[in-house]
C-alpha cells in the first residue's frame, strides 16, 4: 500500500493549530462583546469584524489543506479523497459568502452544512475495505467511529444554534475535530508504511 507522502504530514499538520491559533487571535481582538461560547466562529469573519481578515486568511490556507491533503491521500478511497476535496472547497467558498455584521446569511448557512455534512461522512467514505494491512485511520471500524463522533458534534452545533444555548464551543468542538482527523489518517498512513 502507497503512503502519503512527507510533506502530507507537514502541510496538514499544521491546520488544528491554525484552526485554534486564528480564532483565538480574532476572539482577542474582536474584544469582550464577544461571547466564545454563545457566538459563533463566523461572527469573527463577518464583515466589519476585528478579525475579518485573520479568519478569512485562515479559511483559505485550511480549505488548501483539505484540498491538497485529499490529493496526498493515495491510500484512501476515492470517495471519502473527494468529500475532504469537496469540504476544503466549501472552507474556500465561506471566504465568498461571509456573515453579514447583522443578520443572518442564508447562502453561509448553506455552504457550512454542506462543508459540515462533507467533512464528517469523509473517513467513512475512505475506510479502506478490500487491502491488507490497511493504516488504522482508514481502518472501517475506526473510520466509522471518526464519522459518527464527527457526525455527532455536527448535529449538537446544530441543535445548539436553534436553542440559542452555546453554539460557539460546539461550532469549535466540530471544526478542531474535522481538522485534526486528516492529520491523524496521514500519520496513521506514514506509520504503516514504515
Amino acid at each position: 500500500m502507497r503512503s502519503a507522502p512527507w510533506w502530507a504530514l507537514v502541510f496538514f499538520g499544521c491546520a488544528p493549530v491554525l484552526l485554534v491559533g486564528s480564532w483565538t487571535i480574532a476572539q482577542l481582538r474582536q474584544g469582550p462583546e464577544y461571547d466564545p461560547a454563545r457566538q459563533t466562529l463566523s461572527v469573527l469573519a463577518s464583515y466589519g469584524a476585528a478579525g475579518y481578515w485573520l479568519m478569512t486568511g485562515m479559511l483559505l490556507v485550511l480549505g488548501t489543506c483539505y484540498v491538497v491533503t485529499a490529493h496526498a491521500l493515495r491510500p484512501a478511497a476515492p470517495a471519502g479523497r473527494v468529500a475532504l476535496a469537496g469540504g476544503g472547497l466549501c472552507a474556500l467558498a465561506l471566504t465568498l459568502v461571509p456573515v453579514p455584521d447583522s443578520g443572518g446569511a442564508l447562502e453561509h448557512g448553506a455552504v457550512s452544512t454542506v462543508g459540515l455534512v462533507l467533512l464528517a461522512v469523509w473517513p467513512l467514505l475512505a475506510a479502506v475495505r478490500d487491502r491488507k494491512p490497511v493504516p488504522w485511520g482508514l481502518r472501517p471500524d475506526v473510520s466509522l467511529a471518526a464519522s459518527a463522533l464527527m457526525g455527532a458534534s455536527a448535529l449538537w452545533f446544530l441543535a445548539e444554534l436553534q436553542s440559542a444555548g452555546a453554539p460557539g464551543v460546539a461550532e469549535r468542538v466540530v471544526t478542531f475535530a474535522q481538522a485534526l482527523w486528516p492529520f491523524l489518517v496521514v500519520v496513521s498512513c506514514r506509520r504503516s508504511a514504515a
